[in-house]
């Protein structure tokens, strides 16, 4: 008889812990469908004036990937076919540049990346632009910002905001001392002046991956928390903040300040899709898109693409 309890208590927590997993599962969606060259790392996308997509990612010397529809995505060369010799006394030789962020302003194409060794915060973030976008259309326009082991933070993980006074700011930063905001020059893309701003923080716990929109009367900060690059064991989840100033302060849904740890989950592991993270922002003709990376099961990083609307109180919802 107490046998049988027994094996009866263990079957029913199985029940439950099956029916929370299930839960868990289905708290958010998988991503769209996309297909073709779909392996990625750390991506950003834009709408080209002409209406195709042209997405640049992690890879030796930058990979870009492109898509008439959003749905079919093709290789297309590298950013630096030739290599970016500039990058190599951060990166220790290797051609990996990192985490770059793309986006088309004033004629032109730009291109923040960012160039290191993984777990040093001896890092820089260059500037690239281009006429076309194309591979091997891309001019070095030099270093912007630099870390050095001796600096709380650490120069990667790029991405440009333009506010409401036309004002350029270059957000980044990956676990040390957390996110950090600099503002920049538009006429060159480098920095206006020596201000480092922390816009949020963990402590020192893993925090990556900033990007600062703006939509109706807020800024949100969208950050990945935890830990990626691990294969199908990544826990990385995209979490939010906002604030009615670029600069900050941003809090989360509940009041807590990001620079405290604060943030809002959105998006986060789930089924077969693991570690959803390091994600971009795209305001395309049929609304926001939330592009990022994923693992799957057997530790490949792919592209995940969904609709980003939002609440009765104005906070994103990954559909």
């Amino acid at each position: 008889m107490r046998r049988r309890l027994v094996m009866a208590a263990a079957a029913a927590l199985t029940l439950v812990a099956a029916t929370a997993i299930d839960a868990e599962a289905a708290t958010y969606p998988n991503p769209g469908t996309v297909t073709g060259s779909t392996r990625v790392h750390d991506p950003s996308m834009i709408r080209t004036p002409g209406g195709s997509y042209l997405l640049v990612h992690t890879g030796d010397n930058l990979a870009i990937k492109t898509s008439t529809d959003r749905v079919a995505f093709r290789s297309a060369g590298t950013v630096f076919p030739s290599g970016a010799p500039w990058t190599t006394a951060y990166t220790g030789g290797s051609r990996n540049l990192w985490a770059p962020h793309i986006s088309y302003r004033d004629g032109r194409y730009v291109l923040y990346y960012s160039a290191s060794t993984f777990g040093s915060n001896r890092s820089a973030i260059f500037l690239a632009t281009s006429p076309t976008g194309a591979s091997g259309s891309w001019t070095n326009q030099g270093l912007v910002i630099e870390s050095r082991t001796s600096d709380t933070f650490n120069a990667i993980d790029p991405d440009l905001v333009v506010d409401d006074q036309g004002r350029w700011w270059l957000t980044f930063g990956s676990f040390w001392s957390g996110i950090k905001l600099v503002q920049l020059d538009p006429a060159t893309g480098k920095r206006a002046d020596t201000t480092i701003r922390s816009v949020a923080g963990r402590g020192g716990g893993p925090i990556e991956a900033p990007v600062i929109v703006k939509r109706g009367a807020w800024y949100y900060l969208y950050v990945s928390f935890d830990y990626c690059c691990r294969g199908a064991a990544s826990t990385y989840r995209v979490m939010v903040g906002r604030s009615s100033s670029v600069t900050g302060p941003y809090t989360d849904r509940n009041g807590v300040a990001m620079t405290a740890g604060g943030g809002t989950e959105i998006l986060a592991g789930h089924g077969s899709i693991h570690g959803p993270g390091h994600q971009a922002l795209l305001a395309d003709t049929d609304g926001d898109l939330l592009v990022y990376h994923y693992y799957a099961d057997n530790g490949t990083a792919l592209l995940g693409i969904n609709r980003l609307t939002y609440d009765a109180a104005g906070w994103p919802v990954v559909t």
